[in-house]
This record gives C-alpha cells, sequence and structure tokens, in this order.
C-alpha cells in the first residue's frame, strides 16, 4: 500500500529511520537500509520500493551490487550521481570495515572458510582476475596478506619465485593461495590446478606448506584442500 507514498507518508513503525532508532539495525532489510541512504524515490516508487528494485537486479546480492558503477546505478529513475556515489560509498565502507578485522592480532587460519574470510574483502568485488597470498607462521597465526598479480577477465598470472621469495622473506612457514573468478563460476581452470600443483611441490622443496588455494566468488568460494586436490 505504500509504494507510492512517500517515506514521509508513512506509519511511524513503518518508516526504515524511525525503525532502526527504536528497533536496531538487524531489524531492517537490505532495502530500508539502502533507502536511508537514497533519502527519497521516484514518482511511482517510494525509496523502499526502488531499492527493492535496484537489488532485485543484483539477486538481492550486496557483493553483486558493490560491482555496479555509478552509471549503472543513474539508470534506475530516481537514482542521480549523487545518490548513486552514496551508495557505492556506503558499500565501500562495508568491505574496508570487513578487511579492518584481519589486522586484529593472532587471527588464526584453520579451516578454509577462515581464508575465504581474510581475503574476502580484497577479492569479492573485481572485475577481473586477481591473486593473493596468505603468509602464516608455525602456528598457523596471519602474517599478512599480498597481493601477487592482477590479470583481465579470464586470468592472472602468479609467479612461483615471488610467491616463495616474499613467504621466504616474511618468515612464513605455511601459505595459502588465493585468486577470485569475476564470472563467479567456481570450478577451477585446468591453469589453476596445474599451477597449484607447481606451486605446491616447490613448498615441499622450500619446507614451506601450501595448505590450501581459494577460489573466491561474489559470495561463496571454492577450496582445494576441502577437495582433496592439494
Amino acid at each position: 500500500m505504500y509504494n507510492k507514498l512517500p517515506i514521509s507518508k508513512w506509519a511511524d513503525e513503518d518508516r526504515p529511520r524511525e525503525k532502526l532508532s527504536t528497533k536496531g539495525k538487524r531489524y531492517l532489510s537490505k532495502a530500508e537500509l539502502i533507502a536511508i541512504l537514497i533519502g527519497t524515490g521516484n514518482t511511482n516508487e517510494s525509496a523502499v520500493e526502488l531499492s527493492k528494485r535496484i537489488l532485485s537486479s543484483v539477486d538481492n546480492n550486496l557483493a553483486e551490487l558493490s560491482m555496479l558503477s555509478i552509471n549503472d546505478l543513474c539508470k534506475f529513475k530516481g537514482i542521480g550521481h549523487a545518490k548513486a556515489i552514496t551508495i557505492i560509498a556506503s558499500l565501500e565502507i562495508g568491505r574496508r570495515r570487513r578487511a579492518d578485522d584481519i589486522t586484529k592480532p593472532k587471527v588464526t587460519i584453520k579451516s578454509s572458510s577462515d581464508a575465504y574470510d581474510i581475503v574476502y574483502a580484497s577479492l569479492s568485488d573485481k572485475n577481473y582476475e586477481e591473486f593473493w597470498v596468505i603468509l602464516l607462521n608455525r602456528a598457523n597465526h596471519l602474517i599478512k596478506i599480498m597481493n601477487i598479480s592482477e590479470g583481465g577477465i579470464s586470468g592472472t598470472i602468479a609467479d612461483p619465485k615471488k610467491i616463495f621469495r616474499l613467504a621466504l622473506e616474511n618468515n612464513s612457514s605455511a601459505i595459502i593461495l588465493a585468486h577470485n573468478h569475476p564470472s563467479n563460476n567456481l570450478k577451477p581452470s585446468e591453469s589453476d590446478l596445474k599451477l597449484t600443483k607447481t606451486i605446491y611441490k616447490a613448498g615441499e622443496t622450500l619446507e614451506i606448506n601450501v595448505l590450501d588455494h581459494i577460489i573466491v566468488g561474489s559470495d561463496n568460494y571454492f577450496s582445494f584442500a576441502d577437495e582433496s586436490l592439494m
């Protein structure tokens, strides 16, 4: 019933800002949170309905939404340059907040999901492939994550010599490889399989354990270790 009414005409308990103030942020939908950012909708839709339509275009996936450009967002009636920038900036804050979590002391990698959490913020919303390495000490505590290379939509090159040089320079006892697939197809390619095997064997020679290789999509991942491919 609220589709064409501006939010200012809604009942107080249904307005996103008031709901956040009285009930808390957990009680708001994604569309309601975005509606707070954009403030108003258009002549045919409230801010919430417009936000629902924007989210619907990316299957209600915020990671996919973060990949839209200013021009992409401005194609929606009611979204101008300023509103598009507000949406993009807010999603970027969320990405950086997640990235900041990994700077906490003594982060320990115990599973593929832990590794995914470490690299998600760096890899999940890229339109091109990047290759990263997670450096760990003997207790599998995080030392740092490092970008190895950047490529195109369909691939990137990871130099094993560079990977192990960085591992040795940082006194790393173990590493986890990670790269993204912008297509969101998580199936490893033949080159992914070959590269992983090459790096794993090199790690055995240098006594640096290659624990896993994570392929990151928009909201999921593939683990070579979990699939017994290491």
